[in-house]
Protein backbone atom coordinates (compact mmCIF):
# COMPACT_ATOMS: atom_id res chain seq x y z
CA UNK A 1 0.00 0.00 0.00
CA UNK A 2 1.19 3.53 -0.75
CA UNK A 3 1.29 6.10 2.01
CA UNK A 4 -0.58 9.44 1.78
CA UNK A 5 2.43 11.27 0.30
CA UNK A 6 2.68 8.72 -2.48
CA UNK A 7 -1.03 9.05 -3.29
CA UNK A 8 -0.88 12.83 -3.48
CA UNK A 9 2.43 13.15 -5.35
CA UNK A 10 2.24 11.97 -8.99
CA UNK A 11 6.03 11.72 -9.03
CA UNK A 12 6.05 8.54 -7.01
CA UNK A 13 3.20 6.71 -8.69
CA UNK A 14 5.20 3.64 -9.58
CA UNK A 15 3.06 0.64 -8.99
CA UNK A 16 4.16 -1.43 -11.97
CA UNK A 17 7.42 -3.34 -11.50
CA UNK A 18 9.96 -3.12 -14.28
CA UNK A 19 11.34 -6.12 -16.07
CA UNK A 20 14.66 -7.36 -14.78
CA UNK A 21 17.82 -7.12 -16.83
CA UNK A 22 17.71 -10.86 -17.35
CA UNK A 23 14.26 -10.58 -18.86
CA UNK A 24 15.28 -7.78 -21.16
CA UNK A 25 18.12 -10.13 -21.78
CA UNK A 26 32.37 12.31 -24.30
CA UNK A 27 34.88 18.76 -28.78
CA UNK A 28 31.59 20.41 -29.56
CA UNK A 29 29.45 18.53 -27.12
CA UNK A 30 27.42 20.25 -24.47
CA UNK A 31 28.66 19.78 -20.95
CA UNK A 32 26.62 17.72 -18.50
CA UNK A 33 26.59 18.91 -14.93
CA UNK A 34 24.90 17.71 -11.79
CA UNK A 35 22.46 19.59 -9.65
CA UNK A 36 23.81 22.02 -7.13
CA UNK A 37 22.49 24.07 -4.25
CA UNK A 38 20.40 23.63 -1.13
CA UNK A 39 17.66 21.08 -1.40
CA UNK A 40 15.91 22.57 1.61
CA UNK A 41 15.02 25.86 -0.04
CA UNK A 42 11.72 26.16 -1.80
CA UNK A 43 11.43 26.97 -5.46
CA UNK A 44 13.34 25.16 -8.11
CA UNK A 45 15.98 26.98 -10.15
CA UNK A 46 17.10 30.46 -9.13
CA UNK A 47 19.48 31.56 -11.89
CA UNK A 48 20.94 30.17 -15.11
CA UNK A 49 24.27 29.58 -13.37
CA UNK A 50 23.27 28.21 -9.97
CA UNK A 51 20.48 25.75 -9.34
CA UNK A 52 18.53 24.81 -6.26
CA UNK A 53 17.49 21.18 -6.33
CA UNK A 54 13.77 20.92 -6.98
CA UNK A 55 11.89 19.41 -4.02
CA UNK A 56 10.04 17.29 -6.57
CA UNK A 57 13.29 15.83 -7.90
CA UNK A 58 14.40 15.13 -4.34
CA UNK A 59 11.29 12.98 -3.95
CA UNK A 60 12.00 11.31 -7.30
CA UNK A 61 15.51 10.45 -6.17
CA UNK A 62 14.26 9.08 -2.86
CA UNK A 63 11.61 6.97 -4.57
CA UNK A 64 14.18 5.65 -7.05
CA UNK A 65 16.44 4.65 -4.18
CA UNK A 66 13.72 2.91 -2.17
CA UNK A 67 11.84 1.17 -5.00
CA UNK A 68 14.38 0.02 -7.54
CA UNK A 69 12.04 -2.14 -9.62
CA UNK A 70 9.15 0.24 -10.07
CA UNK A 71 8.30 2.60 -12.90
CA UNK A 72 7.82 6.35 -12.72
CA UNK A 73 4.55 7.15 -14.45
CA UNK A 74 4.45 10.94 -14.03
CA UNK A 75 7.65 12.90 -14.70
CA UNK A 76 7.00 15.50 -17.40
CA UNK A 77 5.48 17.99 -14.94
CA UNK A 78 8.98 18.48 -13.51
CA UNK A 79 9.97 20.03 -16.86
CA UNK A 80 8.61 23.48 -16.07
CA UNK A 81 9.55 26.94 -17.31
CA UNK A 82 12.06 27.42 -14.49
CA UNK A 83 13.88 24.20 -15.35
CA UNK A 84 13.91 25.11 -19.04
CA UNK A 85 15.43 28.49 -18.17
CA UNK A 86 18.09 26.82 -16.04
CA UNK A 87 18.80 24.37 -18.87
CA UNK A 88 19.33 27.27 -21.28
CA UNK A 89 21.90 28.73 -18.89
CA UNK A 90 23.79 25.42 -18.76
CA UNK A 91 24.42 25.30 -22.51
CA UNK A 92 27.73 26.34 -24.02
CA UNK A 93 27.33 29.92 -25.19
CA UNK A 94 29.91 29.51 -27.96
CA UNK A 95 28.52 26.24 -29.34
CA UNK A 96 27.79 26.02 -33.05
CA UNK A 97 24.26 26.68 -34.31
CA UNK A 98 21.95 23.87 -35.39
CA UNK A 99 19.97 23.52 -38.61
CA UNK A 100 17.83 26.56 -37.72
CA UNK A 101 20.91 28.80 -37.57
CA UNK A 102 20.05 30.13 -34.11
CA UNK A 103 22.94 30.62 -31.69
CA UNK A 104 22.73 30.77 -27.90
CA UNK A 105 22.67 34.58 -28.02
CA UNK A 106 20.01 34.63 -30.74
CA UNK A 107 17.69 32.42 -28.69
CA UNK A 108 18.23 34.63 -25.65
CA UNK A 109 16.42 37.55 -27.30
CA UNK A 110 12.96 37.47 -25.75
CA UNK A 111 14.00 34.40 -23.77
CA UNK A 112 11.10 34.30 -21.31
CA UNK A 113 8.45 34.35 -24.01
CA UNK A 114 10.33 31.67 -25.95
CA UNK A 115 10.54 29.43 -22.87
CA UNK A 116 6.84 29.83 -22.04
CA UNK A 117 5.95 28.88 -25.61
CA UNK A 118 8.39 25.95 -25.59
CA UNK A 119 6.97 24.71 -22.29
CA UNK A 120 3.44 24.82 -23.67
CA UNK A 121 4.39 22.92 -26.82
CA UNK A 122 6.24 20.25 -24.87
CA UNK A 123 3.31 19.62 -22.56
CA UNK A 124 0.56 19.59 -25.19
CA UNK A 125 2.62 17.33 -27.46
CA UNK A 126 3.15 19.77 -30.34
CA UNK A 127 6.91 20.15 -29.80
CA UNK A 128 8.83 18.88 -32.83
CA UNK A 129 12.50 18.00 -32.65
CA UNK A 130 14.68 19.26 -35.52
CA UNK A 131 17.37 17.20 -37.28
CA UNK A 132 20.91 17.54 -35.99
CA UNK A 133 23.44 19.25 -38.23
CA UNK A 134 26.30 16.92 -39.15
CA UNK A 135 29.80 18.20 -38.47
CA UNK A 136 33.10 16.34 -38.47
CA UNK A 137 36.08 16.90 -36.21
CA UNK A 138 39.49 15.22 -36.59
CA UNK A 139 40.42 12.34 -34.30
CA UNK A 140 44.01 11.77 -33.04
CA UNK A 141 44.42 8.83 -35.44
CA UNK A 142 43.63 11.03 -38.45
CA UNK A 143 40.06 9.85 -38.96
CA UNK A 144 37.03 12.09 -38.59
CA UNK A 145 34.55 11.90 -35.73
CA UNK A 146 30.93 12.69 -36.74
CA UNK A 147 29.08 15.03 -34.42
CA UNK A 148 25.42 15.98 -34.41
CA UNK A 149 24.82 19.66 -33.62
CA UNK A 150 21.27 20.02 -32.29
CA UNK A 151 19.21 23.19 -32.40
CA UNK A 152 19.28 25.34 -29.24
CA UNK A 153 15.63 24.59 -28.48
CA UNK A 154 16.25 20.85 -28.66
CA UNK A 155 19.26 21.20 -26.40
CA UNK A 156 17.18 23.04 -23.81
CA UNK A 157 14.50 20.37 -23.66
CA UNK A 158 17.07 17.56 -23.67
CA UNK A 159 19.02 19.15 -20.83
CA UNK A 160 15.86 19.51 -18.76
CA UNK A 161 14.85 15.89 -19.36
CA UNK A 162 18.37 14.74 -18.48
CA UNK A 163 18.10 16.61 -15.18
CA UNK A 164 14.87 14.77 -14.35
CA UNK A 165 16.12 11.34 -15.46
CA UNK A 166 19.40 11.73 -13.58
CA UNK A 167 17.43 11.78 -10.34
CA UNK A 168 16.37 8.21 -11.14
CA UNK A 169 19.34 6.71 -12.92
CA UNK A 170 22.00 8.03 -10.55
CA UNK A 171 20.42 5.71 -8.00
CA UNK A 172 20.55 2.78 -10.44
CA UNK A 173 23.94 3.08 -12.12
CA UNK A 174 26.75 0.98 -10.65
CA UNK A 175 29.88 2.32 -8.99
CA UNK A 176 32.30 1.38 -11.77
CA UNK A 177 30.46 3.50 -14.35
CA UNK A 178 32.12 6.93 -14.58
CA UNK A 179 31.39 8.41 -17.99
CA UNK A 180 29.32 11.61 -18.25
CA UNK A 181 27.76 11.34 -14.82
CA UNK A 182 27.15 14.24 -12.39
CA UNK A 183 29.90 14.49 -9.80
CA UNK A 184 32.16 12.03 -11.65
CA UNK A 185 35.13 12.71 -13.85
CA UNK A 186 37.75 11.12 -16.06
CA UNK A 187 40.34 11.44 -13.30
CA UNK A 188 38.15 9.54 -10.88
CA UNK A 189 38.02 6.70 -13.42
CA UNK A 190 41.80 6.89 -13.83
CA UNK A 191 42.24 6.77 -10.05
CA UNK A 192 39.97 3.74 -9.84
CA UNK A 193 42.03 1.87 -12.44
CA UNK A 194 45.33 2.66 -10.71
CA UNK A 195 44.07 1.81 -7.22
CA UNK A 196 42.41 -1.39 -8.39
CA UNK A 197 45.60 -2.64 -10.06
CA UNK A 198 48.00 -1.52 -7.32
CA UNK A 199 46.02 -2.57 -4.25
CA UNK A 200 44.35 -5.80 -5.36
CA UNK A 201 45.53 -9.05 -6.91
CA UNK A 202 45.39 -8.11 -10.60
CA UNK A 203 47.70 -9.80 -13.12
CA UNK A 204 45.83 -9.45 -16.41
CA UNK A 205 44.09 -6.54 -18.09
CA UNK A 206 41.26 -6.70 -20.62
CA UNK A 207 41.42 -3.37 -22.47
CA UNK A 208 38.12 -3.27 -24.37
CA UNK A 209 36.61 -0.76 -26.77
CA UNK A 210 33.22 -0.99 -28.50
CA UNK A 211 33.25 -0.33 -32.24
CA UNK A 212 31.29 2.82 -33.23
CA UNK A 213 29.16 2.50 -30.13
CA UNK A 214 27.22 5.77 -30.43
CA UNK A 215 26.43 4.97 -34.07
CA UNK A 216 25.23 1.39 -33.54
CA UNK A 217 22.96 1.48 -30.50
CA UNK A 218 19.70 -0.25 -31.35
CA UNK A 219 16.75 2.11 -30.80
CA UNK A 220 14.22 -0.55 -29.92
CA UNK A 221 16.47 -2.11 -27.31
CA UNK A 222 17.21 1.33 -25.90
CA UNK A 223 13.51 2.17 -25.54
CA UNK A 224 12.89 -1.17 -23.85
CA UNK A 225 15.67 -0.43 -21.39
CA UNK A 226 14.28 3.06 -20.70
CA UNK A 227 10.83 1.62 -20.09
CA UNK A 228 12.17 -0.56 -17.26
CA UNK A 229 12.08 2.58 -15.10
CA UNK A 230 10.20 5.23 -17.09
CA UNK A 231 6.47 4.67 -17.38
CA UNK A 232 5.63 8.24 -18.43
CA UNK A 233 4.73 7.82 -22.09
CA UNK A 234 5.36 11.51 -22.76
CA UNK A 235 9.01 11.23 -21.72
CA UNK A 236 9.45 8.08 -23.80
CA UNK A 237 7.84 9.85 -26.76
CA UNK A 238 10.33 12.71 -26.47
CA UNK A 239 13.24 10.26 -26.47
CA UNK A 240 11.83 8.54 -29.56
CA UNK A 241 11.59 11.91 -31.32
CA UNK A 242 15.24 12.68 -30.64
CA UNK A 243 16.33 9.25 -31.82
CA UNK A 244 14.29 9.31 -35.04
CA UNK A 245 14.79 12.92 -36.09
CA UNK A 246 17.98 12.09 -38.02
CA UNK A 247 20.82 14.34 -39.16
CA UNK A 248 21.17 16.89 -41.94
CA UNK A 249 24.26 16.61 -44.13
CA UNK A 250 24.82 18.54 -47.36
CA UNK A 251 21.24 19.77 -47.21
CA UNK A 252 19.78 16.26 -47.03
CA UNK A 253 18.11 14.80 -43.94
CA UNK A 254 19.04 11.20 -43.21
CA UNK A 255 16.66 9.34 -40.92
CA UNK A 256 18.03 7.96 -37.71
CA UNK A 257 17.84 4.18 -37.82
CA UNK A 258 20.60 3.32 -35.35
CA UNK A 259 22.61 5.16 -32.75
CA UNK A 260 22.36 8.61 -31.25
CA UNK A 261 24.34 11.67 -32.43
CA UNK A 262 27.57 12.37 -30.57
CA UNK A 263 27.28 15.92 -29.34
CA UNK A 264 23.59 15.76 -28.42
CA UNK A 265 22.88 16.61 -24.78
CA UNK A 266 20.76 13.50 -24.27
CA UNK A 267 23.24 11.07 -25.91
CA UNK A 268 25.60 10.43 -22.95
CA UNK A 269 22.72 9.51 -20.63
CA UNK A 270 21.13 7.24 -23.24
CA UNK A 271 24.52 5.59 -23.79
CA UNK A 272 24.89 4.95 -20.07
CA UNK A 273 21.37 3.50 -19.86
CA UNK A 274 22.10 1.19 -22.79
CA UNK A 275 25.39 -0.08 -21.36
CA UNK A 276 23.95 -0.30 -17.85
CA UNK A 277 21.61 -3.05 -19.00
CA UNK A 278 23.78 -4.57 -21.72
CA UNK A 279 27.11 -4.61 -19.88
CA UNK A 280 27.18 -3.30 -16.30
CA UNK A 281 24.50 -5.49 -14.70
CA UNK A 282 25.66 -8.50 -16.69
CA UNK A 283 29.39 -8.16 -15.90
CA UNK A 284 28.64 -7.53 -12.23
CA UNK A 285 26.67 -10.77 -12.08
CA UNK A 286 29.36 -12.60 -14.10
CA UNK A 287 32.03 -11.39 -11.69
CA UNK A 288 30.09 -12.65 -8.70
CA UNK A 289 29.11 -16.02 -10.13
CA UNK A 290 31.75 -17.01 -12.70
CA UNK A 291 35.08 -15.49 -11.70
CA UNK A 292 37.59 -17.66 -9.86
CA UNK A 293 39.72 -14.76 -8.62
CA UNK A 294 39.73 -11.02 -8.07
CA UNK A 295 38.02 -8.82 -10.69
CA UNK A 296 38.09 -5.02 -11.01
CA UNK A 297 35.98 -3.12 -13.51
CA UNK A 298 36.06 0.50 -14.70
CA UNK A 299 33.91 1.82 -17.54
CA UNK A 300 33.99 5.31 -18.98
CA UNK A 301 31.34 5.49 -21.72
CA UNK A 302 32.37 2.78 -24.21
CA UNK A 303 35.97 2.47 -22.91
CA UNK A 304 36.24 -0.52 -20.58
CA UNK A 305 39.10 -1.78 -18.42
CA UNK A 306 38.76 -5.08 -16.57
CA UNK A 307 41.51 -6.46 -14.35
CA UNK A 308 41.63 -10.12 -13.35
CA UNK A 309 43.84 -12.26 -11.17
CA UNK A 310 43.79 -15.31 -13.45
CA UNK A 311 44.29 -15.41 -17.21
CA UNK A 312 41.53 -18.01 -17.53
CA UNK A 313 39.04 -15.54 -16.05
CA UNK A 314 40.13 -12.87 -18.53
CA UNK A 315 39.83 -15.19 -21.52
CA UNK A 316 36.42 -16.47 -20.50
CA UNK A 317 35.23 -12.95 -19.83
CA UNK A 318 36.35 -11.70 -23.27
CA UNK A 319 34.54 -14.55 -24.99
CA UNK A 320 31.40 -14.01 -22.94
CA UNK A 321 31.58 -10.26 -23.50
CA UNK A 322 31.69 -10.66 -27.28
CA UNK A 323 28.64 -12.89 -27.16
CA UNK A 324 26.76 -10.58 -24.79
CA UNK A 325 27.41 -7.42 -26.79
CA UNK A 326 26.61 -9.18 -30.06
CA UNK A 327 23.11 -9.96 -28.83
CA UNK A 328 22.43 -6.22 -28.70
CA UNK A 329 24.05 -5.19 -31.97
CA UNK A 330 27.45 -4.21 -30.54
CA UNK A 331 30.93 -5.52 -31.31
CA UNK A 332 34.32 -5.21 -29.65
CA UNK A 333 36.86 -3.29 -31.70
CA UNK A 334 39.24 -5.94 -33.09
CA UNK A 335 42.34 -3.72 -32.85
CA UNK A 336 41.64 -1.76 -29.69
CA UNK A 337 40.50 -4.74 -27.59
CA UNK A 338 43.43 -6.63 -26.07
CA UNK A 339 44.37 -9.01 -23.28
CA UNK A 340 47.75 -8.18 -21.73
CA UNK A 341 49.73 -9.30 -18.72
CA UNK A 342 49.89 -6.34 -16.35
CA UNK A 343 50.44 -6.02 -12.62
CA UNK A 344 52.95 -6.32 -9.82
CA UNK A 345 54.45 -9.57 -11.18
CA UNK A 346 54.29 -8.78 -14.89
CA UNK A 347 57.86 -7.42 -15.16
CA UNK A 348 59.35 -10.41 -13.31
CA UNK A 349 57.42 -12.87 -15.46
CA UNK A 350 58.56 -11.18 -18.67
CA UNK A 351 62.18 -11.16 -17.47
CA UNK A 352 62.01 -14.83 -16.67
CA UNK A 353 60.62 -15.62 -20.11
CA UNK A 354 62.99 -13.18 -21.83
CA UNK A 355 60.12 -11.34 -23.54
CA UNK A 356 61.14 -7.78 -22.68
CA UNK A 357 59.03 -5.26 -20.80
CA UNK A 358 55.34 -5.78 -20.03
CA UNK A 359 52.89 -4.28 -22.48
CA UNK A 360 51.18 -1.01 -21.63
CA UNK A 361 47.59 0.04 -22.28
CA UNK A 362 45.86 3.33 -23.04
CA UNK A 363 42.90 4.72 -21.13
CA UNK A 364 41.43 8.23 -21.15
CA UNK A 365 44.42 9.94 -22.71
CA UNK A 366 47.15 8.22 -20.66
CA UNK A 367 49.44 5.28 -21.30
CA UNK A 368 49.52 3.00 -18.26
CA UNK A 369 52.89 1.37 -17.55
CA UNK A 370 54.12 -1.17 -14.98
CA UNK A 371 56.75 0.61 -12.85
CA UNK A 372 58.48 0.59 -9.46
CA UNK A 373 59.36 3.50 -7.21
CA UNK A 374 62.67 4.14 -5.45
CA UNK A 375 61.72 1.72 -2.71
CA UNK A 376 61.03 -1.05 -5.21
CA UNK A 377 57.26 -0.89 -4.72
CA UNK A 378 55.04 -1.54 -7.73
CA UNK A 379 52.83 1.24 -9.03
CA UNK A 380 51.00 2.16 -12.23
CA UNK A 381 52.87 4.93 -14.04
CA UNK A 382 50.76 7.14 -16.27
CA UNK A 383 52.20 9.15 -19.15
CA UNK A 384 50.39 11.34 -21.65
CA UNK A 385 49.69 9.41 -24.80
CA UNK A 386 52.24 10.34 -27.47
CA UNK A 387 49.76 10.24 -30.31
CA UNK A 388 47.37 12.58 -28.49
CA UNK A 389 50.18 14.99 -27.58
CA UNK A 390 51.49 15.02 -31.17
CA UNK A 391 48.01 15.62 -32.55
CA UNK A 392 47.47 18.52 -30.15
CA UNK A 393 50.86 20.02 -31.01
CA UNK A 394 50.13 19.80 -34.74
CA UNK A 395 46.84 21.58 -34.14
CA UNK A 396 48.46 24.33 -32.03
CA UNK A 397 51.35 24.87 -34.46
CA UNK A 398 48.97 25.21 -37.39
CA UNK A 399 46.98 27.79 -35.45
CA UNK A 400 50.19 29.63 -34.51
CA UNK A 401 51.08 29.95 -38.18
CA UNK A 402 47.63 31.32 -38.89
CA UNK A 403 47.98 33.85 -36.03
CA UNK A 404 51.60 34.80 -36.67
CA UNK A 405 50.75 38.38 -37.69
CA UNK A 406 48.53 39.01 -34.66
CA UNK A 407 49.88 41.02 -31.69
CA UNK A 408 52.29 38.95 -29.60
CA UNK A 409 50.39 39.56 -26.37
CA UNK A 410 47.14 38.34 -27.93
CA UNK A 411 48.79 35.14 -29.10
CA UNK A 412 50.43 34.77 -25.67
CA UNK A 413 47.07 34.95 -23.92
CA UNK A 414 45.66 32.29 -26.25
CA UNK A 415 48.66 30.00 -25.71
CA UNK A 416 48.33 30.48 -21.97
CA UNK A 417 44.80 29.06 -22.10
CA UNK A 418 45.92 26.16 -24.31
CA UNK A 419 48.87 25.13 -22.12
CA UNK A 420 46.96 25.66 -18.87
CA UNK A 421 44.15 23.43 -20.11
CA UNK A 422 46.59 20.69 -21.13
CA UNK A 423 48.41 20.86 -17.81
CA UNK A 424 45.18 20.82 -15.81
CA UNK A 425 44.34 17.42 -17.25
CA UNK A 426 47.77 15.83 -17.71
CA UNK A 427 49.61 17.02 -14.57
CA UNK A 428 49.51 13.68 -12.75
CA UNK A 429 52.35 12.22 -10.66
CA UNK A 430 55.38 11.00 -12.68
CA UNK A 431 54.20 12.81 -15.83
CA UNK A 432 56.38 15.92 -15.48
CA UNK A 433 58.68 14.96 -18.37
CA UNK A 434 55.73 14.85 -20.74
CA UNK A 435 54.55 18.26 -19.50
CA UNK A 436 57.99 19.79 -20.05
CA UNK A 437 58.20 18.28 -23.53
CA UNK A 438 54.78 19.67 -24.43
CA UNK A 439 55.75 23.16 -23.25
CA UNK A 440 59.07 23.02 -25.14
CA UNK A 441 57.40 22.08 -28.43
CA UNK A 442 54.84 24.85 -27.95
CA UNK A 443 57.70 27.33 -27.55
CA UNK A 444 59.49 25.99 -30.61
CA UNK A 445 56.32 26.30 -32.65
CA UNK A 446 55.78 29.86 -31.42
CA UNK A 447 59.38 30.81 -32.29
CA UNK A 448 59.04 29.42 -35.80
CA UNK A 449 55.76 31.24 -36.32
CA UNK A 450 57.32 34.52 -35.22
CA UNK A 451 60.31 34.03 -37.52
CA UNK A 452 57.93 33.46 -40.44
CA UNK A 453 56.43 36.95 -40.10
CA UNK A 454 59.12 38.35 -42.35
CA UNK A 455 62.54 37.61 -43.84
CA UNK A 456 64.27 39.97 -41.43
CA UNK A 457 62.67 38.61 -38.28
CA UNK A 458 65.37 37.25 -35.95
CA UNK A 459 63.41 36.00 -32.96
CA UNK A 460 65.98 34.46 -30.64
CA UNK A 461 65.62 31.88 -27.91
CA UNK A 462 66.33 34.63 -25.38
CA UNK A 463 63.26 36.53 -26.54
CA UNK A 464 61.04 33.45 -26.79
CA UNK A 465 62.16 32.40 -23.29
CA UNK A 466 61.15 35.82 -21.96
CA UNK A 467 57.75 35.48 -23.65
CA UNK A 468 57.35 32.01 -22.15
CA UNK A 469 58.11 33.29 -18.65
CA UNK A 470 55.45 35.94 -19.10
CA UNK A 471 52.67 33.87 -20.64
CA UNK A 472 53.16 30.11 -20.24
CA UNK A 473 52.74 28.27 -16.93
CA UNK A 474 55.59 26.14 -15.63
CA UNK A 475 55.07 22.36 -15.51
CA UNK A 476 54.06 21.17 -12.05
CA UNK A 477 52.08 18.25 -10.72
CA UNK A 478 48.52 19.28 -9.89
CA UNK A 479 46.79 15.98 -9.19
CA UNK A 480 47.29 13.92 -6.01
CA UNK A 481 48.32 10.30 -5.92
CA UNK A 482 45.39 8.12 -7.06
CA UNK A 483 44.98 6.21 -3.79
CA UNK A 484 44.71 9.45 -1.80
CA UNK A 485 41.90 10.93 -3.87
CA UNK A 486 40.18 7.56 -4.22
CA UNK A 487 40.15 7.07 -0.44
CA UNK A 488 38.59 10.52 0.05
CA UNK A 489 35.87 9.98 -2.54
CA UNK A 490 35.16 6.41 -1.41
CA UNK A 491 35.74 6.51 2.38
CA UNK A 492 34.39 2.98 2.88
CA UNK A 493 37.36 1.59 0.98
CA UNK A 494 40.35 0.95 3.25
CA UNK A 495 43.78 0.31 1.69
CA UNK A 496 44.77 -2.13 4.42
CA UNK A 497 41.56 -4.11 4.47
CA UNK A 498 41.41 -7.73 3.42
CA UNK A 499 39.64 -7.70 0.05
CA UNK A 500 37.96 -10.78 -1.31
CA UNK A 501 37.62 -11.39 -5.02
CA UNK A 502 34.00 -10.22 -5.03
CA UNK A 503 34.32 -7.49 -2.43
CA UNK A 504 36.01 -4.77 -4.45
CA UNK A 505 35.10 -3.19 -7.73
CA UNK A 506 36.96 -0.07 -8.72
CA UNK A 507 34.55 2.71 -8.00
CA UNK A 508 33.78 1.83 -4.42
CA UNK A 509 33.39 -1.02 -2.00
CA UNK A 510 30.09 -2.41 -0.80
Amino acid sequence: MMDEREKSDPTVVAGKPAKSAAQAVGELVERRVGTEGNAGQDGTYRTPSRASVSPGLVRVRQAARERRKEKFTALLHHVDVALLGWSYGQLRKEAAAGVDGLTWDDYGEGLQARLVDLHARVHRGSYRAQPSRRQYIPKPDGRLRPLGIAAVEDKIVQRAVVEVLNAIYEEDFLGFSYGFRPGRSQHQALDAVAVGIERTAVNWIVDADITAFFDTMDHEWLIRFVEHRIGDARIVRLIRKWLKTGVMEDGEVKAGGLGTPQGAVISPLLANIYLHYVFDLWVDQWRRSQAQGNIIIVRYADDIVVGTKHRADAERLMAAMRDRLGRFGLTLHPEKTRLIEFGRFAAENHDRRGTGKPESFNFLGFTHICARNRNGRFFVKRKSRRDRARAKLREVKAELMRRRHEPTDEVGRWLQRVVTGWFNYHAVPYNRDALEAFRFHILEGWRRALRRRGQRDRTTWARITALAQRWLPQPRILHPWPFKRFAVIHPRWEPGASIGHAGFCAGGAW
